[in-house]
């Protein structure tokens, strides 16, 4: 054991004994994803409560054998809404973008990018179709990336399209 080593961090994991407990239980069943597990593991090491261990994140990682990276997801865990005593991912909405081309928009996006080239071109340029997808109203904004991404999901090469 590595004692109670507690440098001075941010983040510090404090469990309930009731939290402690159904950590323990996932651990012991060993049901769950390697990742779930890690991250049980980790917060029963880093828990400075008085039935924690206390480790540091270096002797986490040494015992897991894993990276100090993976030992930092702990500020997310003991963040504002507390340790989740299941350890499973967090998941952020505020960070989940809305996707900018639905199933309609989409499909007037591969029609324009098969339709003949604007005069003056030889073949559309992911430039060109976003700033016609925004002229048509097709969406309010998007970016060249974006295109490129939407139409490669349905061609090999979205530059090539109608090159034939």
């Amino acid at each position: 054991m590595a004692g109670k080593e507690i440098a001075v961090k941010k983040y510090v994991v404090k469990l309930s004994a009731e939290e402690r407990d159904r950590l323990e239980a996932m651990v012991r069943a060993g049901k769950n994803s390697a990742q779930i597990l890690t991250r049980a593991h980790i917060l029963l090491k880093a828990d400075v409560s008085d039935g924690g261990q206390g480790w540091s994140d270096g002797a986490i990682a040494a015992a897991l054998d894993t990276s100090h990276q993976q030992c930092r997801w702990r500020p997310s865990a003991t963040g504002r809404g507390g340790v989740r005593g299941d350890a499973e991912a967090q998941v952020w909405p505020q960070l989940a973008r809305a996707r900018i081309f639905d199933g309609a928009a989409e499909a007037k996006l591969i029609a324009l990018a098969c339709s003949p080239a604007p005069e003056g071109f030889a073949r559309w340029s992911l430039g060109l179709l976003e700033q016609k997808v925004v002229e048509l109203n097709i969406v309010d904004k998007a970016s060249d990336n974006t295109i490129g991404r939407t139409l490669k999901k349905h061609f090999s090469n979205p530059t090539a399209i109608n090159n034939g």
